[in-house]
Order: structure tokens, then sequence, then C-alpha cells
């Protein structure tokens, strides 16, 4: 490690989609900026290296998950895990952003210069690490909204007495033997109902254990339509003919929901009640909120339903009293015996990587930061974050906040500025959660979450199609925005 400074015009953090994604714009419509993908951990790949727990998978079809520049060619559109891994490192090879990646780069603080108009950050000791310390002209967290070294899990009474093995999704050992084991997965999101079905491939007996049920939809793994364009059209054509299709669908049905939430309600409780059949308890389908309050809950192929009909699924819809030694007493009374015990119980939400932000020695409260056009924070210069989309796909909407970054980056070179920064009028603007939605992980971090304003351009919208307007087309240089 050497104590000079290296030095970048852009230094983007994460290695996961978003930051794969940031790389290619960046590299192609900032030719002339020099930057480098910081990567905390040893490989790419961000949530799709780090979860590694069976049947991991997409619950977003990967015609909207993927890469506009680098088309999906799968048949399958909701992917496992390994396919989206290999999808994102053909991406960073095809295009040579590998070779901009530099792992086992973790970063320890960043602190921006009004005197030097820069960022300097310094990364943590390791081998791999030839420079302590970087500086960049401009900083873009691509890391992702949620804590890599740990997972949210409540405190459970007694969990000390239970004599199997209990295991949280985020840190699945891969010697875990299931095979013919009583198995008690706690949760009812996108971990939990993608976990029960694989693990009833090779379990006694699998028992998913909610405190309250969620909405779960039923959806083919292949997209017929998107596979019949293939054949008749040329690649990119079928591709961007089958993303906008899908694009559609996901907003038409996300508005239906908020505008129709009992009609839409019924339609999901229906399709259930066909596939688990009239006679089947639908407590355990009935969420008491309104859909897309949280995430929906996508299942390939009726896998969950299919593992119910044939016996090897429970569902038990109850809280838990404590833990035994057997496995966990119900507030209702109930014993569910238990060899294996997992704890689908959430993500614990951190922001930039869980490093502390400085600007001019001053260290910034999230909490109380305003996103503009849901990519600056106001009063951090030359900062942007890369947050997607939580009722559509993710990646559309990282997609466009680096096509805003890069509209930016040139016209400030245009413009021979050296920094920009967003000014929030908090006169002009009441404060709203940045998120609309009441999912534990959000709540619970609802002090170091930034807020939006009430009004464009301090409103972040769930809205593809006024993010493209806002993000691609907009003018840059507006009132909110300050540049030097």
């Amino acid at each position: 490690m050497t104590a000079d400074i290296a030095q970048y015009d852009v230094l983007i953090i994460g290695a996961g989609l978003s930051g794969i994604g940031a790389a290619y714009h960046i590299q192609k419509k900032c030719p002339n900026k020099s930057f480098a993908v910081l990567e905390a951990r040893e490989s790419m790949g961000g949530t799709w290296d780090l979860f590694r727990y069976p049947g991991i998978r997409s619950d977003s079809d990967m015609y909207t998950l993927g890469f506009s520049f680098n088309p999906w060619k799968s048949q399958k559109a909701i992917a496992d895990g390994p396919s989206i891994l290999n999808y994102i490192k053909d991406t960073a090879k095809k295009f040579k952003i590998d070779t901009k990646i530099r792992y086992n780069h973790r970063l320890i603080s960043a602190s921006w210069s009004d005197t030097t108009k820069k960022w300097k950050v310094q990364v943590a000791s390791h081998k791999e690490v030839t420079h302590e310390f970087m500086e960049c002209k401009f900083l873009y967290m691509c890391a992702g909204y949620y804590d890599y070294d740990t997972g949210h899990t409540p405190e459970f009474p007694n969990s000390t007495s239970f004599k199997g093995t209990i295991v949280h999704p985020q840190k699945w050992d891969a010697t875990l033997d299931y095979q013919d084991k009583k198995v008690v997965v706690i949760g009812s999101g996108a971990a939990a109902v993608t976990l029960v079905p694989e693990l009833a491939k090779k379990a006694k007996s699998v028992a998913m254990l909610q405190r309250s049920p969620t909405y779960i939809m039923n959806l083919p793994s292949k997209d017929v339509v998107a596979n019949a364009l293939k054949k008749v059209l040329p690649g990119k054509m079928a591709f961007a003919l089958s993303r906008w299709k899908n694009i559609s669908v996901s907003l038409g049905f996300y508005f239906a929901s908020r505008k129709w939430p009992r009609a839409i309600s019924k339609l999901i409780q229906n399709d259930v009640r066909k596939a688990l059949g009239p006679q089947y308890d639908m407590k355990h389908f009935s969420p008491k909120y309104k859909p897309w309050d949280q995430r929906l809950c996508v299942i390939p192929d009726s896998d969950l339903f299919d593992s119910i009909t044939k016996g090897k699924v429970t569902m038990v819809t109850d809280a838990i009293e404590k833990f035994t030694e057997n496995g966990l007493r119900l507030a209702s009374g109930k014993l569910l015996d238990a060899d294996i015990i997992v704890t689908a119980t959430g993500l614990k939400i951190q922001l930039f990587g869980g490093i502390a932000l400085k600007v001019n020695d001053q260290v910034i409260d999230s909490g109380d930061m305003h996103c503009y056009r849901g990519v600056l924070l106001n009063d951090i210069p030359n900062f942007a974050v890369a947050v997607g989309y939580t009722h559509v796909s993710w990646t559309l909407k990282c997609e466009l906040s680096s096509h805003y970054v890069t509209r930016l980056l040139n016209y400030m070179d245009e413009q021979g500025y050296s920094s920009c920064i967003a000014r929030y009028n908090k006169d002009a603007f009441t404060s709203e959660p940045l998120i609309d939605s009441n999912a534990g992980y959000i709540l619970r971090a609802e002090n170091i979450l930034p807020k939006q304003g009430s009004k464009a351009p301090w409103k972040v919208y769930q809205n593809y199609l006024k993010d493209i307007l806002s993000l691609r087309y907009s003018k840059i240089h507006d009132k909110y925005v300050e540049y030097s």
C-alpha cells in the first residue's frame, strides 16, 4: 500500500447491478472521464453474489431487471440467482468494465472539501489495496440500501434453548444438510416464498410460519410473448418490445392496485383459491393491508402452491410465544417441531455502504436529507445515489439515474463548472417519507432514510414514464441546483 493518493474523475461504489450499469453509462457517455468501481467484497454481483440460499431467484422479470444495453437472452424471464450472477459477470466482461473494478476495497470514510473541490475516500487495508486514500471529483454511490454483513433478526424469546440449527438466509451455510429434516421458515416475504418450495424437495416437512399474510402472485417463469418475439424479430428489437411490454404491464398493475385495491385484492386471492382449491383456508393468503402497501411476492410456475397441495408445505399464520428445545411454541398454544429454523425475517437497511459522509468536516445526517429527482441529496456536492424502484424492477430507476449523472457531468464540463449542489427549500415544500411502503424493513429505518419533498423535482415518483422525462430530458440547470 502506497502513501500517495490515487486520482479519479469519478468513483463508483459497488459492483452489483447498479454499479455495473453506472460504469457502462459513464464509460460510454463520458469517455474522457477516468473512473474506478470500488467493491468491498472479493467478487462482483452484489445481492446475486451475496445470497446463496436454496432457490434464490429474481422476483422481477429479467427483461426489466436486466440491462437495457445488454439484452437478456435466456428463455426464463423469472431467473435463478446463479444465472443472474453469470449475466452480470458476462456484461462486465463484454464491455470491459471488469478491468475497472477494484475488489476488496471497503470504504471507511468519504469527505468532501470545498477547498480542493474533491472527495477524499479512505479504503480499509487489504493486500489488494494499493492506495489507502483516493480522491475523485464526483462520488456515485451504487452500494444498495441494505447491510451486507447482517440481516434483520428479531429477538426471539428463549431462542438459545433450541437444540437444532438457526440460520438467516443472508448467512446461509452451503454445508447445511436439510435432507429428511423438519424445517420451519419464519417469514412471509420474497426470501421465504423462494426458500420454502425449494427446501420442500428434500426436507421431511416444511412449515412457513408467518405473523401476517402477504399478497402472492403466480407467474410463468417463461415469458411466452417475449420468446415468441425472439423467433420472428431481430434480438435487440424483440428485447426492446418485451421490455416495454413488461414495463407497461407492471406499471398498469401497480396503478390499478392503488386505484382499485379491493378489486385487485380479490383478483389475487381468487387466483390463489383456484390453485389451492375451494376448501383451503384462505386466512393464510388474506393480508390486512392493500396491495402494494408492501411489495407483492411473485412465485414462478405455481411452485409454492404446488408444494402446498402435494402436502409438502404447511402454512401457519400465528405469532411466536417462544422457542423450545425442539421447535416453537406459538401464541395459539400450538407446537411446531423443527430440526432447522430459518429466520427469513428481512433486511437491515444501511445507506452509503455504512460509511460516514462528511462535507467540510461536518458529518452528514442522512435522515435530514431530501432527495432531488431521486438522485442527488441536498447540500452534498458532487454526489449521487443509485436507488431503484421498490414496486417494479430495481434496475429501471438505476439506469435512469445513471443517464442523469452522465448528463450532469457533461454539462459541468461544457460550462466549466467544478461542483454542483442541490438546495432544498423547506418553505416551498413539505417533507414526506422517501418510500411509500409500510414494509417492516422500511419502517425500521425511518430515522436514517432521506426524505422526499411534496412536489417535483423533490418528489420521488414510483413512475418510470415520469422519471424518463425527469432524468433523461429535463433541464440540467434549474433553480434547485447550484453550480460553481
